[in-house]
């Protein structure tokens, strides 16, 4: 079913907010790979007790998907049904270094928290600059690059659910690879405090230096891409050496490839639609099984459905 299929049914039931509410919102302008179909209803809530009366009052019935900074995710091209919540950094971006640590918004960028951690000579964050995103989404996945994860330096997350506001220590998380398993179904991560320790500036500003280039180096950063495609799987193989093995690199869907400088990254070369991403994805993954006898999984976030 299409997302305008059920455009009339969710709009009776939507509870009114004080921030901004859109039907029929397009979706790709706001995602890396720039594809997808519209959301029935995107919601950017005002702030925290905006967004509270929206899980509180939006029937279960109705579909409810969060999105961040759109770097990690496929929207399918029959859009996403239901409503979409995106937070805003107006009402959820704050950013606040403090002794031994940083507490951020989950709208905040990755990067924008590693530098406000860096001036105030804060080490442990840097490898945040190397993660395209915000903290919500950071949260919820476990993101990590460069040695180190969010559940490496997390010390709470704050978290809006039907029930209210909820405050979720580092073990009640249950951070796992790149996954979160302590947060319940419609839970909409909106704050964090992150650990870090005093460092030198000038160490901390050469190490985030240094992350940059490598990742300018060895990932094709300035193409329209969603990041990682594949976890990691287990064993110590790495995704990209597997996608090279099985012939992978450069490979082609229509508009969508898999890029020449890291195979484990999909590009958008102009003109893909979510389909031609998301097959040869799958294409990939079934010449991994084929000639490695691996299964890929899916780090990229899918969301939708697909066109008629």
């Amino acid at each position: 079913m299409t997302a305008a299929a059920i455009a009339m049914p969710a709009a009776a039931r939507l509870p009114p907010l004080r921030g901004r509410v859109q039907a029929g919102a397009p979706l790709a302008p706001t995602t890396w790979f720039r594809v997808g179909g519209p959301a029935e209803w995107l919601a950017r809530p005002a702030d925290l007790d905006d967004l509270l009366r929206l899980l509180r009052e939006l029937p279960d019935a109705v579909p409810l998907t969060v999105i961040g900074a759109a770097s990690n995710l496929i929207v399918r091209d029959g859009g996403v049904p239901g409503v979409v919540v995106r937070l805003a950094p107006r009402g959820f971006g704050a950013v606040e270094a403090e002794a031994g640590g940083v507490v951020a918004g989950a709208a905040a960028l990755d990067a924008t928290v590693a530098e406000h951690a860096a001036a105030a000579g804060l080490a442990g964050l840097e490898f945040l600059c190397g993660i395209p995103g915000t903290i919500g989404g950071a949260v919820a996945m476990n993101a990590g690059a460069y040695g180190a994860e969010v559940r490496d330096v997390l010390d709470w997350a704050e978290v809006a659910t039907a029930g209210g506001l909820r405050r979720l220590s580092n073990a009640e998380l249950r951070f796992a690879y790149r996954r979160a398993d302590g947060l319940a179904r419609r839970a909409v991560v909106v704050r964090a405090r992150l650990r870090a320790a005093p460092g030198e500036p000038a160490a901390i500003a050469a190490r985030m230096a240094g992350i940059r280039a490598a990742r300018e180096a060895t990932q094709p950063v300035r193409a329209r891409t969603g990041g990682s495609t594949f976890k990691n799987p287990p064993g110590g193989a790495r995704a990209w050496e597997l996608i090279a093995a099985a012939g992978c690199r450069g490979l082609r869907r229509g508009g969508a490839q898999v890029s020449e400088k890291h195979c484990n990254f999909l590009v958008n070369t102009g003109g893909a639609s979510a389909a031609d991403i998301e097959g040869l994805g799958e294409e990939v993954r079934a010449r991994v099984r084929a000639a490695c006898g691996v299964d890929l999984e899916w780090e990229i976030r899918r969301i939708g459905v697909p066109s008629p």
